[in-house]
C-alpha cells in the first residue's frame, strides 16, 4: 500500500513518498529521496507505514537512549512469512539495518545528530580542531557539543597541545588572581600567594605594609620560600636577599638554591623551575606578577591568594606576620583627593589603546582596584600609573603584545628604576620627596605619635655629663630638610645619623658644650641649646623649612628638707631629683685631714678637737656644674641658739678652713668641736649648698681680704630654694 503522509509530533506534516519495485520498496521522507527506509519487495508481504499518534511513554520505555520529546516515529507493520531486513538511510548512506520477525514487536532508534548531511549516533565523535584543542560529539539529547581538552587555567597552543600559563597580579592592596577575581588586603600581614602540588616545595609569600596612611596597605616585599633551602627575598629598591645576605645581580644570576634572578630598569624577576613547571615572580617594589607555566592536563593544582583571592581572610601566615598586623585603622579622609577625576583616570584601561589586550584579558578588576585605591590614597610615587602599567604588563606576558601608546594619553613615563639602591629602615618606605628626589618616608603607624604631638623627634635625654636629642630622619626627609645642614649653637656640632634606623642625634657634653647657654629661672638652672639650619644661600633665601628646635636640661634645687642624724651615723645622704638630672648629696665627718678615719657611733670626739667635714655629690659632671657650700651653721635642739661657721662661702670662725669650694662637685672644710655654753642639748650642723654653672666662668667664692663676697665675674648659682643638709651630734 502507499502511505501519502507521515506526521511529526512537533512540526507540520512531513511528506512521504513510497516507491515499490520488483526488488524493493522504499519510503522516503524528503524531496531529494535521501532520507529513506528500504526493504525487500512486497512479494507475498504486506507493509503498513504508519505514524502512531499515541503511546509515547511506551516508546520511551523501550527506547531509553532517547531523552527528548519524540520528533518523528515510524511504525512498520508487516504480514509476512519470512524475516525481511530494512535498511535505514540518511543522506543516502546506510546508518542501520533491522530485521523484522513475527515473534513480536522490535524497537530501533535511528535518531542522532546531523552535521553537514552526516548522521552521528549518541556519543559519537563528530570532529576535532587541533588549533583550539577541542572535539565535537553527539550528546544524549542529539545535540552536537564542543569539548575543550584544556583545563580551566590552560590555553591551547595548537596541535592539540594544552599548556597552563595563568598570571596573578598583586599591586598595592589588590590581588587579582589567576581567574581574574579581585580582592583587597585590608591589614598589614603576610599572605600565601602561591603554593600547592604543582609547585611542590615552593611557597610564594607577599608581605603587606602601610605607607602614608594607616588604613591602606601596600605590597611591600615578596619572598620565595623553598623547602630545605634559603629563602629569596625581593624588596623595594631592587634589593635581592638570599637568606639575610644581600645579593649583587649582574644581568642574570643563578642563586645557590636554583633560583635564577635577573634585573632590569623595570624591576627584578625570580624564576624557579619545578619538574616540568616554571614559576616566574616579577617585583618592581610596588607590583608583583606571578606567571605559572607548565604542560596541560587537568590544570595546575595550586593554592594561595593567586588561586583564590576570596580566601584573603583565611590565608594569613601567623608565624611570619608581625604582631598586631591584623589591627585595622580608620584615618581621616584625604580631602585633596578628587574621586571623580581618579575614576576617569582609571577608566583609561577601557580605551581603544588597550584593544588588543581586551580580547584576552578583562580590564575590569584592574579598573576596580585602581578606583578603590586612588579614591582613598593620594596619587603619589607613581601610583596613578601603577595599575595601568600592571595591566599592560599582564598583557605583554599573556599574549606577547607590548602596549606602550597608552603612556602618553595617561601622562605616564616609561618605567624607570624606582628606589634602586636606596635602603630604607623597617619603619620607612621608599618614596618621592617634595623636590622630586627619592627618599625614605616614615610609615604611618610609626609616625603617628610624632605627628600627633607636632614634633620631629624624641624628648631630650639628660645624662650625668651630657645631653642629647634625637630627631626622626624620615620626618625630616618628608619636610625636605637635609639633616647635614642642621647644627647646634656651635656650627661645628652636627648631627650623627644611625645607619640602620636613620635616626639623627645631636648632643653636647662637659668637654664640648657646643655653645650651650646657661640661665637661671627661679629655682631652675637651665642648660639650653638649639638645633638650627645653616643658610648656605648667598642671596639670603632658602628653600627649606626654617628649623629652630630648642632643647634643654635643668637642675632644680630641692625644697628645704632637714634630714637629721646623730654623729654616730657619721654621714648624711640626701637624694636630689632635679628635673631630668638626678644626683645625690652627701655630708660626712672625719677625724683626720686625709679623710680616712670616718666618725662613727663609737668615735669619741673631744671639745676643741679638729673635725673635717666633706660635702660631695654623685651624679653631677664637674665640667658642667660646681657645688658651692654657701653657708654652714650650728643650732641647739630648740634652735634658739645659732653659731655661723661659714658665710657667703667663706670661713666665719677662726678655726674654720674651707677647701675646694666651687671648684667641682666636692668640697670640704674643718673646724674645732664646740658646744653651746650652758646648754647640754644636741647640736645640729646645717649646711646650705648651691649649684653653679661653671661653663666659661668661675664658681669659687672670693674670700680675699676682710670683705667676704662672691666673685662677680659671672659666678652664678641659685640662692632660691637651696639644698640644705644637716648632721647632729650629741654631748
Amino acid at each position: 500500500m502507499q502511505l501519502e503522509r507521515l506526521y511529526s509530533s512537533s512540526s507540520s506534516p512531513v511528506s512521504t513518498q513510497v516507491t515499490a519495485t520488483s526488488v524493493s520498496v522504499t519510503a522516503c521522507f524528503d524531496s531529494d529521496d535521501l532520507d529513506c527506509i528500504v526493504g525487500p519487495a512486497f512479494d507475498n508481504q504486506t507493509y503498513d507505514f504508519s505514524y502512531p499518534n499515541e503511546d509515547e511513554a511506551e516508546h520511551h520505555q523501550n527506547l531509553p537512549t532517547i531523552n527528548t520529546t519524540l520528533e518523528c516515529t515510524v511504525e512498520l507493520i508487516g504480514n509476512f512469512t519470512s524475516s525481511p531486513v530494512f535498511d535505514f538511510k540518511v543522506n543516502g548512506s546506510s546508518v542501520k539495518t533491522t530485521s523484522l520477525t513475527s515473534a513480536g514487536p522490535a524497537y530501533e532508534d535511528v535518531s542522532g545528530c546531523r552535521q553537514s548531511g552526516v548522521l552521528y549516533s549518541y556519543n559519537d565523535e563528530v570532529g576535532s580542531d587541533p588549533d583550539t584543542c577541542s572535539t565535537e560529539h553527539c550528546d544524549d539529547y542529539a545535540t552536537i557539543q564542543q569539548n575543550g581538552e584544556c583545563g580551566s587555567m590552560e590555553h591551547c597552543y595548537g596541535n592539540n597541545s594544552c599548556f597552563f600559563d595563568p598570571i596573578c597580579t598583586v599591586t598595592g592592596p589588590a590581588v587579582i588572581d589567576f581567574y581574574g577575581d579581585l580582592n583587597t588586603v585590608q591589614d598589614r600581614c603576610a599572605y600565601t600567594l602561591l603554593s600547592g602540588s604543582t609547585v611542590s616545595g615552593l611557597t610564594v609569600v607577599g608581605y603587606f605594609r602601610e605607607r602614608r596612611r594607616r588604613d591602606v596597605s601596600f605590597l611591600d616585599s615578596v619572598t620565595l620560600q623553598l623547602d630545605g633551602e634559603e629563602d629569596v627575598h625581593l624588596e623595594q629598591g631592587g634589593i635581592v636577599k638570599l637568606g639575610n645576605t644581600t645579593q649583587t645581580i649582574n644581568g642574570s644570576t643563578v642563586l645557590s638554591n636554583g633560583v635564577e634572578v635577573s634585573e632590569d630598569q623595570t624591576g627584578v624577576t625570580a624564576v624557579k623551575t619545578i619538574g616540568s613547571n616554571t614559576v616566574s615572580v616579577f617585583f618592581d617594589g610596588n607590583t608583583a606578577q606571578i606567571f605559572l607555566k607548565g604542560p596541560g592536563g587537568q590544570g595546575p593544582q595550586v593554592d594561595g591568594l593567586c588561586a583564590d583571592s576570596i580566601r584573603v581572610s583565611v590565608l594569613t601566615l601567623c608565624c611570619v606576620s608581625p604582631p598586631s598586623c591584623e589591627v585595622l585603622y580608620n584615618d581621616t579622609a584625604d580631602s585633596s583627593i578628587n574621586c571623580t577625576t581618579m575614576t576617569e583616570h582609571c577608566n583609561l584601561l577601557n580605551d581603544t589603546v588597550f584593544t588588543s589586550c581586551h580580547n584576552h584579558i578583562d580590564p575590569t578588576p584592574y579598573i576596580d582596584a585602581c578606583i578603590d585605591t586612588l579614591c582613598k590614597y593620594p596619587a603619589v610615587d607613581g601610583l596613578d600609573c601603577q595599575f595601568l602599567d600592571a595591566y599592560a604588563r599582564h598583557c605583554s606576558l599573556q599574549i606577547n603584545d607590548t602596549v606602550d601608546s597608552w603612556r602618553s594619553k595617561a601622562g605616564c613615563s616609561s618605567p624607570q628604576p624606582f628606589c634602586q639602591g636606596r635602603i630604607c629602615s623597617d619603619h620607612e618606605f621608599c618614596a618621592e620627596t617634595i623636590g622630586g628626589e627619592i627618599g625614605c618616608f616614615c610609615r604611618a603607624i610609626f609616625a603617628f605619635p610624632y605627628k600627633s604631638n607636632d614634633t620631629l623627634g624624641d624628648p631630650t635625654v639628660c645624662e650625668e655629663n651630657s645631653a642629647s636629642v634625637t630627631l626622626v630622619g624620615c620626618l625630616l626627609e618628608e619636610k625636605g630638610i637635609d639633616y647635614t645642614t642642621l647644627h647646634l649653637n656651635d656650627p661645628t656640632c652636627t648631627g650623627q645619623m644611625d645607619e640602620v634606623d636613620h635616626m639623627v642625634t645631636y648632643s653636647y657634653n662637659s668637654s664640648d658644650p657646643c655653645g650651650t647657654e646657661v640661665t637661671s629661672n627661679n629655682s631652675l638652672l637651665i642648660y639650653m641649646n638649639t638645633i638650627t639650619a645653616l643658610n648656605s644661600s648667598s642671596d639670603n633665601i632658602t628653600r627649606q623649612d626654617q628649623v629652630d628646635i630648642d632643647f634643654s636640661c635643668y637642675y632644680t634645687q630641692p625644697d628645704v628638707n632637714t634630714v637629721t642624724f646623730r654623729i654616730k651615723d657619721s654621714s648624711v645622704i640626701q637624694k636630689i631629683i632635679s628635673g631630668t638630672w638626678n644626683y645625690t648629696l652627701t655630708m660626712k665627718a672625719y677625724t683626720d685631714s686625709q679623710l680616712r678615719q670616718a666618725v662613727d657611733s663609737n668615735t669619741e670626739v673631744q671639745l676643741n678637737q679638729k673635725i673635717w667635714m666633706v660635702v660631695e655629690t654623685d651624679g653631677l659632671d664637674d665640667g658642667l656644674v660646681a657645688l658651692v657650700t654657701d653657708s654652714c651653721w650650728a643650732t641647739n635642739q630648740a634652735e634658739t641658739l645659732r653659731y655661723n661657721l661659714i658665710k657667703d662661702g667663706c670661713a666665719n670662725d677662726q678655726t674654720v678652713n674651707v677647701e675646694g669650694n666651687g671648684e667641682g662637685t666636692f668640697s670640704h672644710f674643718s673646724f674645732n668641736m664646740f658646744q653651746f655654753s650652758r646648754s647640754s642639748s644636741d647640736i645640729s650642723l646645717h649646711c646650705k649648698v648651691n649649684l653653679c654653672a661653671n661653663l666659661n666662668q668661675t664658681c669659687v667664692p672670693d674670700c680675699s681680704g676682710s670683705r667676704r663676697r662672691r666673685r662677680s665675674a659671672g659666678s652664678k648659682y641659685l640662692d632660691e630654694a637651696p639644698a640644705l643638709i644637716t648632721m647632729t651630734w650629741t654631748n
